[in-house]
């Protein structure tokens, strides 16, 4: 089941934001007045920080090593096979950036498998994905569908006589990542991972109570037609009574349902959704563009998922028109800022499809069937074992670090950092990082310290799971590889969030006046 989750939006009173400040700034005053000089001191302090009571049943794994001499600064079970959560993004970052390249910028094409003639398309129209994670969101193609539909009248045709066929088979496999939870499914941070994705296929529910109880209440879609279909059992309940808002998608099952119960007079509710069939939906708005810019389609809108696919069809087409990605770097910057799944998933998925054409071109494939996630996960382990990184050492089986079966251990964390600072495009992957203090999943934490626009990290966090993985300067000059893995931890009621001893620690190694 995919009940999806709705915690209300944290909102922090600006007196509670400033004594927070003011907490911070005194804690770091008290630091500032025992520098630590001596990796000795340093490692007592890490120490000190993880071996507090609550921290007793979980599991601590941590590793730091200096870029400019090699050696190892602090270990503490650094070893140890832990959950990276999204830290693991990091190893698909290395893998695009080794097999794609910073540059490339991924296509999104409108195909022609039958003739033109006299401004009429004898055959079907093609949508063509190829995994462009960013398309139709700000800054970035928001007018795709105009773009294509222009260019395509701009070429002569105005007639197409067969079918629109929106087609993200370009990925073969299932549209989410090996070991994805299905409860998770329906939620905004686990969408399809989808060859044809547009809007990062998530759609705004804005629910709405009506005037009096009893009646239904209404759900409004943004953008609209993003949900194929909606079952709507969701009542306006008696002023005063607790609101009871549940929605719910099987896993496969495009029909969203809404039920239970919203109060007279409450404030509207909105909610962040993964569009169940993001090819269809991009279809619709290629539909519509067309129609805007005088090309009429014949036929209908139809969909090409894997395992359907029709590579004769497309290895012989025409291209009519198609826009075109930001550069690879641009969008690992925006999905390891952001944390964002789609972005990763897919462009792992793209480096699959190219390490698959590279195996077919060598003449030696591996036998059966690899879906494109396979074969990024295989492309992956065959760089780490270039670089030196044990294939027990980091277990990864999908993109995004969503899935449960990611493993690695500390250690190899800033191996690979270390391998990173030493490539070409070393200082782009550091600012592509959350900066803490200052922008993406750091923006709110480390502010007023040492760390504050020196720690690029990036975070870590599922249920359980708290993880800090990236490059600091300490006071002395000194470039830091580290990597810090909290697993297994359960939050007591009225205790700090973890995340505030992961940053701390890092705060420490800022604060480092010695060396390794």
């Amino acid at each position: 089941m995919t009940f999806a989750s709705f915690r209300p939006a944290l909102r922090i009173s600006t007196a509670c934001l400033a004594l927070a400040l003011f907490a911070n700034a005194s804690l770091h005053a008290e630091n500032a007045s025992t520098a630590i000089t001596t990796p000795q001191q340093l490692a007592s302090a890490i120490d000190e920080q993880i071996s507090d009571p609550r921290f007793a049943s979980a599991s601590w794994g941590i590793a730091v090593i200096s870029l400019d001499t090699g050696h190892a600064l602090y270990a503490h079970d650094a070893n140890r096979l832990l959950q990276p959560a999204s830290t693991a993004k990091l190893y698909t970052a290395a893998l695009v950036l080794d097999t794609i390249g910073t540059d490339y910028r991924i296509p999104t094409q409108l195909l022609a498998t039958r003739p033109v003639a006299q401004g009429r398309l004898e055959g079907p129209l093609i949508l063509r994905g190829m995994g462009d994670p960013s398309l139709g969101t700000p800054g970035t193609n928001m007018d795709w569908a105009d773009q294509l539909a222009e260019q395509l009248a701009a070429s002569g045709v105005h007639d197409v006589q067969g079918d629109l066929i929106a087609d993200d088979s370009y990925f073969q496999g299932p549209q989410i990542g090996s070991g994805w939870e299905a409860r998770d499914l329906q939620s905004w941070f686990a969408v399809p991972a989808s060859a044809l994705s547009v809007q990062e296929n998530v759609v705004d529910l804005t629910v709405r109570a009506s005037d009096a109880p009893g009646r239904p209440a209404s759900l409004m879609f943004d953008p609209p037609g993003a949900m194929t279909r909606v079952v709507n059992h969701l009542a306006t309940g008696a002023h005063g009574t607790h609101s009871d808002i549940n929605l719910y998608r099987a896993p496969g099952d495009p029909t969203l349902y809404a039920f239970g119960n919203i109060p007279a007079q409450a404030e509207s509710q909105t909610f962040k959704l993964a569009i169940a069939d993001p090819a269809w939906y991009a279809g619709t708005r290629l539909r519509e563009a067309l129609e805007r810019h005088g090309v009429h389609v014949q036929g209908g809108l139809r969909v090409r998922h894997w395992p359907e696919q029709n590579t004769a069809d497309i290895e012989k087409a025409v291209v009519l028109a198609q826009v075109l990605s930001p550069p690879v770097m641009d969008i690992l910057s925006r999905g390891l800022k952001r944390s964002q799944n789609l972005y990763l998933q897919n462009l792992l998925q793209i480096a699959g499809v190219k390490a698959q054409a590279n195996a077919e071109q060598s003449g030696d494939p591996p036998s059966g069937f690899l879906s494109s996630e396979a074969w990024g996960t295989r492309a992956l382990k065959a760089l780490l074992d270039r670089i030196g990184i044990a294939s027990g050492a980091a277990q990864i089986e999908e993109g995004a670090g969503l899935s449960r079966q990611d493993l690695s251990t500390p250690d190899a964390m800033v191996h690979l950092l270390t391998y990173l600072a030493g490539q070409p495009y070393g200082a782009q992957l550091r600012d592509a990082l959350p900066s803490a203090g200052v922008d993406g999943t750091l923006e709110w934490r480390m502010r007023n310290s040492a760390a504050a626009d020196n720690v690029h990290a990036k975070t870590g966090s599922m249920n359980n799971v708290r993880c800090l993985v990236g490059y600091v300067t300490t006071a002395a000059g000194e470039r830091l590889a580290f990597a810090i893995m909290l697993n297994n931890f359960v939050r007591g009621e009225d205790e700090p969030s973890p995340s505030r001893t992961l940053d701390a620690i890092v705060e420490l190694l800022a604060e480092f006046q010695g060396h390794s």
